[in-house]
C-alpha cells in the first residue's frame, strides 16, 4: 500500500443549531459517532446564553473509509444534524404506481427540510414511515399508496434536514413537570390536576384536542366524564374502534358494558346478549347520527359526538362483531380519515387502546403533545418511544383518573 493511501483521511464538517444542550441534542450526536467507531473534532461552539436563544455546534467527523463516513453522516443527519455546505436533494422517478425508487429516504416524524434549488423547504404533512414526494417547489409526506407513476421522490439522506424534538420551554406544564417520563408512582390527583390545566391551557390559545379511546373507558365508569368533556367543548375530535362505539351505546341505552351493569359491577340477565342488541339496534336506525335523531340514542360519548357535531372515526378490525354501519372496514381508507381528524392537532390523548393509538401515533409530528393513560405499564413504555419529549405517560386506571381530570376542568369552568 502506497503512503499516500495510508495517510488519506475521510473527513467531513457539519453543523447543529437549536437548544442542542438541555434537549441531549448533541450528545447524541456525540454518541452516534462515537458507536459507529468514528472520531470527531468540536471546531466551534455557541452556548445560547438566554432562554429562547439556540446554540451551535461545528464538528469535524473522520471515518475509517468514505463507506464508513456515509454511515456516520447518515445517523447524525438523522439526529438534526447538515452538511456546512447545503447539497441538493437527489430524486428518483417512481417506475409505477405504489412503487417507491430503491434508497427511498424513509420519514421520521421530526419536522423535515429538504435543500431544493440552493434554499430549504419544509417537508408538509410529516408522519413516520413514508416518502417525500417532490411536485415544483412543494415537498410532502406521502404514504406508499398514494404515490402515482412518475412521481418524483427524495432518495438517500443528501439534502435532507430534520429538526428534532426540543424539551418545552413554555414553563411548568405537565410535560415539564413529569419530566415527560412515564409513572405509576407519582401522585394521580396532582397528575390529573396538572394534565386538566393543560388541556384548558391549550383550547385556550385555540388548540386542537383529539381523543383516541377504547372500550376500557366505558368497561371502567369513566364514559360519562368523556361525554362530558366533549359537551364542555374540550375535545375537537374522537378516534376509535368498533369496541368503544359498541360499548359505549351499550352503556347509554341498556346501563352495561359487556353484559356488566357499568355502576356496581354486578351481571346483568341475559347480558351476554347485550352489545349484540346495541348492534342490532344501531342497524335499525341506519346509524348512530339517525339513532341520535330518532330519538333512541340519548348520552354517552357518541351522543355527544354528534349532539356537539365533533367527528369521530371508528376504525374496523378482523374481530368486530357487526360492526356497526359507521365503521369504516377498509383499513386503507380509515387511515386516511384518521389523519384528516388529526390535521393540525396540537394535543392527542390516547386512553386504554394500544391499536389504534399506534396507528394513530405513526401519523402525528414530534411537535404534538401526547398524553398516554393506561394501566398497564408496558402498553404506555410503547407509546411513549417515539422520539419526542412531548410526550407523557401516565400508568393508572383509567375508571379513576379521567374523572379526575373532568372534575378538574369542571372546576375550572365555575
Amino acid at each position: 500500500m502506497s503512503g499516500s493511501t495510508s495517510m488519506a483521511k475521510f473527513l467531513s464538517e457539519i453543523e447543529v443549531r437549536g437548544h442542542l444542550i438541555d434537549s441531549m441534542i448533541l450528545t447524541k450526536i456525540f454518541d452516534v459517532i462515537m458507536d459507529l467507531g468514528g472520531e470527531f473534532e468540536v471546531l466551534n461552539m455557541t452556548v445560547g446564553k438566554k432562554k429562547k436563544e439556540p446554540s451551535y455546534a461545528k464538528l469535524q467527523i473522520q471515518g475509517k473509509s468514505q463507506e464508513h463516513l456515509n454511515k456516520i453522516l447518515n445517523q447524525v443527519y438523522r439526529e438534526g444534524a447538515t452538511p456546512t455546505i447545503g447539497k441538493n436533494i437527489v430524486l428518483k422517478v417512481a417506475p409505477k404506481d405504489m412503487v417507491m425508487p430503491d434508497d427511498f429516504y424513509s420519514t421520521t416524524n421530526n419536522t423535515t427540510e429538504i435543500f431544493l434549488g440552493n434554499k430549504w423547504i419544509e417537508v408538509e404533512n410529516m408522519m413516520m414511515d413514508k416518502c417525500i414526494v417532490v411536485r415544483g417547489n412543494k415537498a410532502s409526506c406521502t404514504p406508499i399508496r398514494d404515490i402515482k407513476k412518475g412521481d418524483m421522490i427524495v432518495v438517500g439522506e443528501t439534502g435532507v434536514k430534520i429538526t428534532p424534538p426540543e424539551r418545552p420551554r413554555e414553563g411548568s406544564n405537565v410535560f415539564a413537570f413529569m419530566g415527560s417520563s412515564s409513572s405509576s408512582e407519582r401522585p394521580t390527583q396532582h397528575i390529573a390536576k396538572k394534565v386538566a390545566e393543560d388541556i384548558i391551557k391549550t383550547k385556550k390559545s385555540g388548540g386542537k384536542i383529539v381523543l383516541v379511546g377504547g372500550p376500557a373507558i366505558v368497561h371502567t365508569g369513566a364514559a360519562d366524564s368523556v361525554a362530558e368533556l366533549i359537551r364542555l367543548g374540550y375535545l375537537d375530535g374522537v378516534l376509535a374502534g368498533n369496541a368503544l362505539a359498541v360499548h359505549d351505546i351499550e352503556y347509554a341505552t341498556l346501563g352495561t358494558s359487556l353484559g356488566m351493569n357499568v355502576h356496581d359491577g354486578s351481571l346483568a340477565v341475559k347480558g351476554h346478549r347485550n352489545h349484540m342488541d346495541t348492534i342490532n339496534a344501531v342497524f335499525r336506525a341506519g346509524s348512530i347520527s339517525e339513532m341520535v335523531k330518532k330519538g333512541h340514542l340519548k348520552r354517552g360519548i357518541m351522543f355527544e359526538c354528534v349532539k356537539n357535531k365533533v367527528p369521530f372515526v371508528l376504525a374496523g378490525s378482523i374481530r368486530d362483531d357487526g360492526p356497526l354501519p359507521d365503521v369504516i372496514t377498509d383499513t386503507a381508507i380509515a387511515q386516511r380519515e384518521y389523519k384528516k381528524i388529526l390535521k393540525e392537532a396540537k394535543m392527542v390523548i390516547m386512553v386504554s387502546t394500544m391499536l389504534h393509538s399506534i396507528a394513530t401515533g405513526n401519523m402525528l409530528p414530534a411537535h404534538v403533545k401526547v398524553i398516554v393513560v393506561d394501566i398497564s405499564q408496558p402498553t404506555v413504555t410503547k407509546l411513549m418511544d417515539r422520539g419526542t419529549w412531548q410526550a407523557l405517560g401516565i400508568v393508572t386506571d383509567v375508571g379513576a383518573f379521567l374523572p379526575m381530570v373532568s372534575q378538574e376542568i369542571k372546576k375550572f369552568k365555575k
